[in-house]
C-alpha cells in the first residue's frame, strides 16, 4: 500500500520583541524621544509649584503629590516586570505579589526587628526575594497551563498565612509592621524628604525598565517570545525551555523584591494586604490595560491604575458624586466599580491595551488622509 503523508504545515514565525523592531517614518523617528522627554517631566516635578486642581490635591511638589507619584513609579516598574512573565514569556502566574512581599517585609524585619542599617537590610532582602523566586520557580515550572498559575496561587497563599499568623512573632499579623525609622539615614526620614523616596522610586522605574528592555532585546528575549508562542519549538531546536522559564521567573521575582523595598520606605513599613492575591490580579489588569508584551504599556498600566486606585477615593466622596441621584451615586462612590467599569472599556475599544492608542491613531489619520486625497 502506497502511505499518504499529510502536507506539512509550518509553523508561523514567533513574534519579534519590540525592541527588536526598528521605527519608520517621522513618527517612528521621534517616539525615540518621548521616554526622554517622560523622564525629564519626571525630574522636574518636584520642583514645580504648578497645582491642578481635580488632578492632585496639593501642588505637584507637596509631599502627599510626591508619595502619591513615588507609589504609581513603584507599581510601574512592577507592572514591567511582571510582564516579563505574562506578556513575554506567556507564564500566568498568580504569585507574584509573594516576592514583593518577600521585599517589603525582609526589609522591614531586617531593620526592625534585626537591627540592621539600610545599606545592608536592602541588599539582603532583594537576595532573598531572588533565591525564593528561584526556589518556588524551580516546583512551579514543572507544571504548565493552568496548573502553574494555580501552584504559584498556592505558594503566594501559604506566604500570606504565615504574615497574617505572625510567624515567629516578625510579621506583626494582621496590624503590620511599622518601619524603625532609627536604621534609615536622615535623608530618608520625615515628611521633608519624601522628594528623595521619589527619587529612589524614580530610580527603581528606571532601572526595571531598562533591565527588561535589555533581556527582551537580548538573544534570551527571542527565546522567550519563543515560548510564548510555541515551546515545543524551542524544544526542537535543542534549548531546554525549563531553564529559560526559570531564568525569566527569577529575574522577575528580584525585581520585584527590590520594589519591595522601595515600597516599604515609601509606606513608612509593610501591611498583610501586599501578601494576597489580590495584589497579583491587580497587577495582571495593569499588564492588560496598558498592553502585555509592549515597550511601555505595562508601565503606563501600572502608573495609571494606582493613580485611578488612589484619586477615586476621593472621588467617590466628593459632593458632586454625593449630589447625583442615589442610583448613580452609590455605584460612582466605590473605586472597584468605577477601575472595573474603565477596565472593561478599554479592553474593548483597546483590545491591544493603550500602547495599540497610537498606532489606532495613526491608522485611523492615514485613512482620512487617503479619503481627503481622493475626494481632492
Amino acid at each position: 500500500m502506497t502511505e499518504v503523508k499529510s502536507p506539512e504545515v509550518p509553523a508561523p514565525p514567533a513574534a519579534v520583541p519590540s525592541e527588536l523592531i526598528e521605527e519608520s517614518g517621522r513618527w517612528g523617528r521621534l517616539r525615540r524621544f518621548l521616554p526622554l522627554v517622560a523622564l525629564a517631566v519626571a525630574l522636574i516635578l518636584p520642583y514645580s509649584t504648578l497645582h491642578l486642581p481635580g488632578i492632585f490635591e496639593g501642588a505637584l511638589n507637596s509631599p502627599g503629590t510626591l508619595q502619591l507619584l513615588a507609589v504609581c513609579l513603584i507599581f510601574g516598574g512592577l507592572a514591567a516586570g511582571y510582564d516579563l512573565l505574562f506578556g513575554r514569556t506567556g507564564m500566568l502566574s498568580f504569585g507574584h505579589a509573594l516576592y514583593f512581599a518577600a521585599g517589603v517585609y525582609g526589609t522591614d524585619i531586617l531593620i526592625t526587628r534585626v537591627g540592621l542599617p539600610l545599606w545592608q537590610a536592602a541588599p539582603l532582602a532583594i537576595v532573598g526575594g531572588t533565591i525564593l523566586a528561584g526556589l518556588l520557580g524551580a516546583v512551579a515550572l514543572r507544571t504548565v497551563g493552568i496548573a502553574f498559575a494555580m501552584v504559584t496561587l498556592a505558594f503566594a497563599q501559604v506566604g500570606a498565612i504565615l504574615v497574617a499568623r505572625d510567624f515567629g512573632g516578625l510579621t506583626g499579623g494582621e496590624e503590620g509592621l511599622p518601619l524603625d525609622v532609627a536604621g534609615l539615614p536622615d535623608g530618608l526620614v520625615g515628611v521633608a524628604n519624601t522628594v528623595n523616596l521619589y527619587w529612589l522610586a524614580l530610580a527603581y522605574l528606571v532601572v526595571v525598565v531598562l533591565v527588561v528592555h535589555r533581556v527582551s532585546g537580548s538573544p534570551t528575549g527571542r527565546v522567550l517570545a519563543g515560548l510564548r508562542d510555541d515551546e515545543r519549538r524551542i524544544g526542537v531546536l535543542g534549548l531546554d525551555p525549563y531553564r529559560f522559564k526559570l531564568v525569566a521567573f527569577t529575574l522577575a521575582g528580584g525585581l520585584a523584591a527590590a520594589g519591595g523595598v522601595v515600597y516599604c520606605l515609601i509606606v513608612g513599613g509593610a501591611s498583610p494586604h501586599i501578601t494576597g492575591s489580590e495584589l497579583t490580579l491587580s497587577l495582571l489588569v495593569m499588564v492588560v490595560l496598558g498592553g502585555p508584551g509592549t515597550r511601555w504599556g505595562p508601565v503606563l498600566g501600572g502608573i495609571l491604575y494606582m493613580y485611578l486606585d488612589h484619586r477615586l477615593v476621593s472621588f467617590g466622596t466628593s459632593d458632586a458624586v454625593d449630589a447625583l441621584p442615589a442610583f448613580l451615586s452609590r455605584p460612582l462612590s466605590e473605586p472597584l466599580f468605577v477601575l472595573g467599569t474603565i477596565f472593561i472599556l478599554a479592553v474593548y475599544f483597546f483590545p491591544g491595551g493603550l500602547a495599540s492608542l497610537a498606532p489606532r491613531l495613526s491608522l485611523l489619520r492615514d485613512t482620512l488622509r487617503l479619503g481627503t486625497r481622493r475626494q481632492g
